[in-house]
């Protein structure tokens, strides 16, 4: 995200795609839901994991 979460780290997990997002903060385990526009503005950089 462009923006970092309030721990001050700025990756987070994806839990849930739809016309909101899930987001995990991958620094603190803080779970949030945000509008997919809003989060979709804001996204810097994707990175794939493998399972």
């Amino acid at each position: 995200m462009k923006k970092n979460h309030v721990c001050g780290s700025n990756t987070m997990k994806v839990l849930r795609v739809g016309a909101d997002f899930r987001l995990e903060c991958e620094k603190c385990g803080h779970i949030f839901m945000i509008a997919r526009s809003k989060c979709e503005k804001n996204i810097k950089s994707v990175i794939h994991k493998e399972k």
